[in-house]
């Protein structure tokens, strides 16, 4: 077996689960190291790969990459023969890089801003990238319930994102279950990569406790 050209910096009470569902989805050897976040986050060794002192992180022949979306979009281009991303000329390929950015850009922002308790006022909706969270949650919810994956009939890297932070939020009550989002989370979760990447984050979890 060829040496892993991936490297994991991952925790099990993280987002990194989404990166293990994408590595999973991508099916190439890779190698996990678990940081606990007060100690191996914070070492000079890990703040030189990632100098925010958090996960996900990857290193890929020498590239190191942070960010969920980053790491995902990166993994789909690096690895093209599995279909994880629409080809360049593809008419999906626009709706591929706009619902990845959107989840990890306008959606996160106003889901945060939910959580923390944070009211929004009416004449300010404007100075914010996301304008307000009904019209945010209203457009996911378009783009969930037009076709199978959020770019078309293709399983994307887009739909590991977004999906994961769909189910995210609404397991933790941020986000409204609607029945777009639910049948939307119950596509991915059917889906192999995604159970062995929730069975990686058990064993994970459950080691880590011991």
């Amino acid at each position: 077996m060829s040496a892993s050209r991936i490297t994991f910096y991952s925790n099990p009470q993280s987002r990194a689960a989404v990166i293990h569902w994408m590595l999973e989805e991508l099916g190439e050897p890779y190698d996990t190291v678990y940081l606990n976040y007060q100690g191996a986050m914070k070492t000079p060794e890990y703040l030189a790969i990632n100098p925010m002192g958090k996960v996900p992180a990857i290193m890929h022949d020498g590239q190191v990459v942070t960010e969920g979306a980053a790491i995902c979009a990166f993994l789909a281009d690096q690895y093209p023969q599995k279909n994880l991303a629409p080809a360049i000329d593809s008419p999906s390929r626009g709706a591929y890089y706009r619902w990845l950015f959107f989840a990890a850009g306008p959606l996160e922002e106003a889901i945060t801003m939910k959580s923390l308790g944070m009211p929004i006022p009416a004449d300010k909706s404007a100075m914010l990238g996301f304008g307000t969270l009904e019209r945010t949650v209203d457009v996911l919810e378009q783009a969930v319930s037009s076709t199978t994956w959020i770019c078309g009939e293709q399983f994307t890297a887009a739909d590991v994102y977004v999906g994961s932070a769909i189910r995210f939020y609404m397991q933790f009550g941020a986000l409204e279950p609607r029945p777009a989002f639910k049948a939307y989370v119950d596509r991915i979760t059917q889906r192999p990569a995604y159970q062995r990447s929730a069975k990686i984050m058990e064993q994970a979890m459950a080691k880590s406790q011991q």
